[in-house]
């Protein structure tokens, strides 16, 4: 960041930007998770297989994930982080609602859809490590795990509403298409929003520095020892591959820092399941009717929204060794979503919400302080596929397992008791890492 740009006062102050952000957020989610809690219906509806169903919908959660190992170190090199955040965000704004024309084309009306279902998650890909960096920067200035918590807040709200918007317009109507219709109103007011605050805040570094809950971690000068190390063959080929992985700038020791904390990530993520075995519980068990099913959903939803805001409170407060909550309520989480009784689910599936939401937002936080802002594009890139990968297998073994749930209990409260080892190193190491102030 040049003089001019750390001395240039922002368009906004911090928590304008910090909010509006959270609002493009909301009405985002609204359209992404009202499309994400009909997909595999509308596919349905327009003929498609079990079998076709499970692989759109597991291609899109792919391309969501992995394809941030590009995007994420691409918003890094051009900087253009407001652009792939428009981009990423316009996707989606413009692929849900023409779901409402797909059943109207025929032949050609699954094809399509499939297709919009997969731009869409490529839209998350696209803007979240570059959307991400944006927060980081804005949040940095009043305190990154309020600013995480506030945004994840918003961002739920979207997530709640966006589904019950069309649940609603769906039993008034008894068809889809006129919500999917609806959905482009959510998507016009966020892509409205998105490009006033480009116009507004243009360079958000200038951010950065904006008070001390907002100090960037610096890139620490290499110890005397490693030029010397650099120079034999091991430390060479770590080298290239990291520069392959778009991490080669960080420093050697906070890069593995990230990578142990990326890894406690993968581990509570496993642990976490998904909501789609909690949901086929609840029905295979007749725990709740169908239409009973999404009330649950609602209350994860809003256990994850209260657990992000006030861990990122906490965050601010006490230091990132709250996120050790994470795995103590994730161990509980198999145990309860798969209970015997719907009182039982419930408290497990708030007990999930609590986890997710504080998986979801202020432990991205810890991301920010533990890697130089330079990098954090790549960072969060990464750090995504690591959770991206932890949710993919989790739910696959619990899919896999849930004849057997003593003994998926046994292997997440493992796995947990891990996590909070690596954790704990983390912030250790974490500690040791930090700059030394000035006498």
């Amino acid at each position: 960041m040049s003089d001019a740009a750390a001395t240039r006062p922002a368009g906004l102050r911090p928590w304008s930007m910090v909010l509006g952000l959270g609002f493009v957020s909301l009405a985002i989610d609204m359209v992404s998770d009202g499309a994400i809690s009909v997909g595999g219906a509308l596919l349905e509806q327009l003929g498609a297989s079990a079998a076709l169903v499970g692989a759109v919908t597991g291609a899109a959660t792919a391309i969501a994930l992995v394809l941030r190992l590009v995007t994420g170190p691409w918003a890094d090199r051009t900087g253009a982080y407001w652009g792939f955040t428009i981009t990423g965000y316009a996707l989606s704004a413009v692929s849900v609602p023409l779901l409402a024309l797909t059943p109207l084309l025929g032949a050609a009306s699954l094809a399509t859809a499939s297709g919009l279902l997969l731009a869409e998650r490529t839209g998350k890909a696209v803007r979240g490590p570059a959307k991400t960096v944006l927060l980081a920067d804005a949040a940095g200035a009043v305190g990154r795990g309020r600013g995480f918590g506030v945004h994840k807040l918003l961002d739920q709200v979207g997530a709640f509403a966006g589904p019950l918007l069309v649940a609603a317009i769906a039993a008034a109507t008894g068809a889809l298409w006129p919500a999917f219709l609806a959905l482009a109103v959510p998507a016009a007011i966020a892509m409205v929003l998105l490009f006033w605050l480009r116009a507004r805040v243009p360079d958000p570094s200038v951010y950065r520095g904006a008070g001390s809950a907002g100090a960037e971690p610096a890139a620490a000068a290499p110890a005397p020892t490693e030029p010397a190390a650099a120079a034999t063959p091991a430390p060479t080929r770590m080298s290239l591959a990291a520069r392959l992985a778009g991490l080669s700038a960080i420093p050697a020791r906070v890069r593995t820092t990230f990578l142990l904390f990326a890894t406690f990530a993968a581990l509570t993520t496993f642990g976490l399941l998904s909501f789609g075995v909690m949901s086929y519980h609840l029905v295979a068990a007749d725990l709740a009717p169908i239409a009973g099913v999404p009330l649950v959903y609602a209350a994860g939803m809003a256990a994850a929204a209260i657990g992000a805001l006030a861990t990122g409170w906490t965050y601010d407060r006490v230091g990132p060794g709250v996120l050790l909550a994470v795995p103590l309520l994730t161990a509980f989480v198999p145990g309860f979503t798969l209970g015997g009784t719907i009182a039982i689910v419930v408290v497990g599936v708030v007990i999930w919400g609590l986890a997710t939401g504080v998986q979801d937002s202020t432990v991205k936080a810890l991301v920010a302080d533990l890697v130089p802002a330079e990098q954090r594009g790549s960072a969060y890139g990464w750090f995504a596929v690591f959770q991206g990968l932890g949710a993919l297998a989790g739910a696959t073994i619990a899919g896999a397992l849930y004849e057997q749930v003593p003994t998926l209990i046994v292997l997440v409260v493992v796995l947990q008791v891990a996590a909070s080892v690596l954790l704990i190193v983390v912030l250790r190491r974490h500690r040791s890492e930090r700059p030394v102030p000035a006498a």
